[in-house]
């Protein structure tokens, strides 16, 4: 009895859990009536939100297009996951047969703007299965039906190469529309290449019978466009070879290639480099607008025609990889060797003298032997002949541009920004191939200096430029004193016999009446000139500038001297003004003196130094100036023999001499003075540190003999100078070295890169000054020589030539783009300014947005512009035209289309407005396309989407 109990209540319990799990909706018979209210459930979601909230909501934006954008939901349904996908627009873009933007397959193949894709979750994304697409695409038409929604629904098909679709849509009227889109991968039936078979393969979809279409007139809608595209500019080169040819010497050593022209043949980097060309080459689109077609016959005539024919050309460029992804691959430029340049410099600490780097002694030689080739020595040579060949023009530092003069570095084309750029593709800019290169350029400067040969592409004449590196200041002033050793030996030789020539004058020419001294033209340089063995005009006689009948008639007689010797004025450069000798009334006569020496950076330094020792700024600075100081002295004894301590103070520190009234100087503010008008002698006084007690001035005027300036010893002693810069040279550190390359070698690389022609690109003059403005920020730590090892300025320095390497590309690609648009700069500047937004958000300087964006947007091209691009398209080679088989018409120079597509449609009005529409006054009778067919098809496939409007 338990047991039968127990059973019972058992049996009781039992009851109520079974009619809980078994519990039937009706509303739901079956699982694919639930996976239909699914399928509705979603819709209405996202029907109820709007574009606006699905944004929100995260809906993705698709990488092609700026304004298509995708939801999804997964589901299950008989034991398998589907996943169905809402695409919408956000805002409107016109019809696809326009051809203005980028649509999505099914958007230009059907001529929907959103629609639903409903596919399994399957590695393939397609249904292989017929009836299984069919139950699909009915399973979300009824979902869309009850939420009363005209979206077009696809399910893809068969195999995913034929990108193959079955749809369906619901009009909102008694017509549904269905969709078939298939795809001829190869054996293209040759009447499906030319547009009358495809026009009469459209006809046939609607045409029921076997007529002949050539006879019939159809009023068919027609609509192509048509896609050309250039040969690619490197083709046939092997661009990558040449340039593995030129990383060590700098010079394009394949002699195969030697007579191939690359296209930056004529630009400023190509004697470094050749660069890839970061124009690939371009699409042209042309574009027939909707017309009506009448006969297969009117086709016939259509395909017979020429791009030039179309209403509307785009064209786009096809960019090299490396401007797209910024990838670093076999690319050789300024940017990636000046990288390697900075390595050299953070290695440079390492030894204490350049020579260290290729000694078998120095402790990290196995490091640096095992990792640094030296280029062989007809590389050296070759590049030594490079830099000192004789006959090149020499580097002029006025042209430098001024915003570049802020970075001190050597000019473009003088002697050591030629070596450091060369430097740039010695042995991959290694430190050892630096050090072996530095000796031997050391070497060459030695030897020019021992044979008084001059120094290739320095200057001659001028101040030494302190702006400049040290460097380049010791070679500029090296080349002055070959100069100037030069012509001390040249005269030298010319001197002999002078002394016999100057012993025939006599004493009748000493007493010739009136002043016969050489007066000097204006555009003579005064401080350059060495003066000439002394000829009859040289010599002075007793007259005066001053007119006679101011002085009386023994005053004249007694300003005579009588000793010949005394007369005799040398190294006159005129008098000056109307000023006198205070004690002998002669003209005061202005001398040609020797020019101060020149100095480079670090002496100037030590005076500053010297300066701050010794404390008394004026009395030390006599001092140093008393070479200067004792030539001068002597030059205006010799020009004034009869002159006195306040005469020179007169001529050459006007300010110390106080005048008590005015003196004949020869005008008064813009007025002309008399000199009889002139009292004599004026009135005035020495200044008071003129006038001091053991005044260093007066000292050195007692002591300075009467002495021209070509009799004098040269106040710049070539001999002395030389060997010290020689010794600067071969003694100098090497991270000081790299200091100044790495200073010299940005600026001279940007200075050759802002040669080049890129039309009026006013982003890329704005990238150029901002280039000049990074770089003399960052190399500024460099220039004060004091860089330590480890320094956190390697880094800045890296930094920098990230930066380099961005305008180097922009340059690159404005280059390009001005050759190609010569004759039309509009087109040159749209597409140049269009990368440049995209590149400067990829970069993070410009817009924070997300980038999607892979395709640039196509530019019309006007009419006057067609001849420009249609010349890009040149005829192919015979090496070229084997690789095509002409199949189609619409020849552009003989190139036919890549892509032909073309959309045929026929229109019906239509009464009728059921349900799904909101517009109670809506007009009744409206126009839809009931049949419509996209083609899309190349030489060697074919790809046919059709859809048809029907009453079921």
């Amino acid at each position: 009895m338990a047991s039968s109990s127990q059973f019972e209540a058992d049996a009781e319990d039992e009851v109520p859990e079974e009619e809980v799990e078994h519990f039937d909706d009706f509303t739901l018979a079956s699982s694919w009536e639930r996976f239909i209210s699914e399928i509705e459930v979603v819709c209405r979601l996202w029907i109820a939100d709007g574009p606006k909230n699905l944004l929100e909501k995260g809906a993705v934006l698709m990488e092609y297009s700026n304004n298509l954008y995708k939801v999804k939901s997964e589901m299950k349904y008989a034991m398998k996951s589907y996943c169905i996908e809402y695409y919408f627009e956000t805002k409107s873009t016109g019809k696809a047969a326009d051809w203005n933007s980028i649509l999505h397959d099914l958007q230009l193949s059907f001529g929907v703007k959103e629609f639903l894709v409903i596919a399994p979750q399957s590695v393939s994304g397609v249904v292989l299965d017929a009836p299984e697409a069919s139950k699909l695409l009915s399973a979300v038409a009824i979902a869309l039906s009850n939420c009363s929604s005209l979206w077009p629904a696809f399910v893809p098909v068969h195999d995913p190469s034929r990108k193959a679709y079955i749809g369906i849509q619901n009009m909102g009227t008694i017509f549904t529309r269905r969709f078939e889109a298939d795809q001829i991968g190869s054996q293209v039936p040759v009447r499906l290449m030319h547009l009358e078979g495809l026009y009469e393969l459209f006809v046939s979809k609607f045409a029921y019978s076997t007529m002949d279409f050539s006879v019939h007139l159809f009023q068919v809608h027609f609509t192509m466009k048509l896609t050309y595209r250039t040969l690619s500019y490197d083709d046939d080169d092997d661009v990558q070879g040449t340039d593995a040819e030129i990383t060590e010497s700098g010079e394009n050593a394949g002699g195969d290639n030697s007579n191939k022209i690359q296209w930056d043949d004529d630009c400023p980097w190509s004697e470094w480099y050749s660069a890839e060309d970061p124009v690939k080459g371009f699409e042209l689109i042309a574009i027939w607008s909707e017309k009506m077609v009448d006969s297969s016959m009117e086709m016939a005539v259509l395909e017979n025609a020429t791009p030039d024919d179309a209403e509307k050309w785009l064209i786009s460029p096809k960019f090299s990889q490396n401007l797209l992804d910024g990838s670093k691959g076999n690319k050789i430029g300024f940017a990636s060797q000046l990288h390697l340049l900075i390595d050299a410099l953070d290695m440079s600490f390492e030894a204490q003298f350049m020579e260290d780097f290729v000694s078998a002694e120095n402790p990290g030689s196995d490091n640096l032997q095992s990792s640094m080739v030296i280029p062989p020595p007809t590389v050296i040579d070759r590049v030594l002949k490079e830099l000192f060949q004789e006959g090149v023009q020499v580097a002029t530092f006025a042209d430098e541009q001024k915003i570049s003069r802020a970075i001190k570095g050597a000019p473009l084309g003088s002697l050591f920004a030629q070596f450091c750029l060369h430097s740039l593709w010695f042995g991959n800019c290694s430190i050892r191939a630096i050090a072996v290169l530095w000796i031997e350029f050391v070497r060459e400067v030695r030897w020019c200096w021992e044979e008084s040969q001059p120094l290739p592409r320095m200057p001659v004449n001028g101040s030494i430029d302190l702006s400049t590196c040290l460097i380049n200041q010791k070679l500029q002033m090296l080349a002055i004193c070959i100069e100037n050793k030069r012509e001390m030996n040249e005269e030298y030789q010319d001197c002999i016999g002078s002394e016999d020539f100057t012993s025939s004058i006599s004493e009748e020419d000493v007493l010739d009446g009136e002043d016969s001294s050489i007066l000097l033209t204006s555009n003579e340089d005064f401080a350059k000139k060495h003066d000439s063995p002394l000829t009859n005009d040289d010599l002075h006689g007793s007259g005066t500038t001053i007119s006679k009948g101011a002085l009386k008639p023994e005053d004249v007689m007694a300003s005579f001297d009588t000793k010949p010797s005394d007369c005799i004025r040398r190294g006159s450069a005129g008098s000056v003004g109307s000023m006198m000798l205070l004690k002998s009334y002669q003209s005061m006569h202005a001398p040609f003196t020797q020019a101060a020496p020149l100095m480079t950076e670090d002496m100037h330094e030590e005076r500053l130094q010297a300066v701050e020792a010794f404390g008394d700024s004026f009395n030390f600075s006599a001092q140093l100036e008393r070479d200067i100081l004792s030539s001068d002295m002597s030059a205006f004894k010799a020009v004034n023999p009869d002159a006195i301590f306040e005469d020179f103070i007169r001529w050459h520190s006007p300010g110390d001499w106080e005048n008590s009234e005015i003196e004949a100087s020869g005008s008064l503010d813009g007025l002309e003075i008399k000199a009889s008008e002139v009292k004599w002698p004026p009135r005035g006084k020495l200044s008071k540190r003129m006038s001091e007690n053991g005044n260093l001035w007066r000292k050195i005027w007692d002591e300075a003999p009467a002495l021209s300036a070509s009799e004098q010893k040269p106040l710049l002693d070539p001999n002395r100078e030389g060997e010290k810069i020689l010794h600067y040279l071969e003694t100098l550190r090497p991270h000081q070295l790299l200091e100044q390359m790495v200073c010299t070698a940005f600026k001279a690389s940007a200075n050759t890169l802002n040669q080049t022609s890129y039309g009026e690109l006013k982003q890329m003059a704005v990238k150029m000054e901002q280039l000049y403005l990074t770089m003399a920020s960052a190399l500024k730590p460099l220039q004060g020589y004091c860089l330590s090892a480890g320094s956190k300025i390697m880094e800045d320095l890296r930094r920098l030539c990230g930066a380099f390497e961005h305008v180097e590309k922009f340059l690159t690609l404005a280059a390009s783009l001005h050759r190609k648009f010569l004759r039309a700069p509009r087109l040159s500047d749209e597409i140049f300014s269009d990368y440049y937004k995209f590149y400067l958000s990829r970069m993070g300087t410009g817009s924070r947005a997300v980038i999607t964006k892979k395709v640039f947007d196509k530019k019309q091209v006007r009419p006057n512009e067609k001849a420009v691009v249609s010349s890009m398209f040149t005829s192919p080679n015979a090496n070229q035209s084997w690789r095509k088989v002409l199949s189609m018409g619409n020849l552009l120079n003989g190139h036919e289309p890549m892509l032909r597509e073309i959309i045929f449609c026929m229109r019906d009005r239509v009464r009728g407005n059921h349900y799904a529409t909101h517009d109670t006054q809506g007009i009744s009778e409206q126009e839809i396309e009931t049949y419509r067919m996209y083609i899309s098809g190349t030489s060697n496939d074919l790809r046919v989407a059709l859809s048809v409007a029907s009453c079921d």
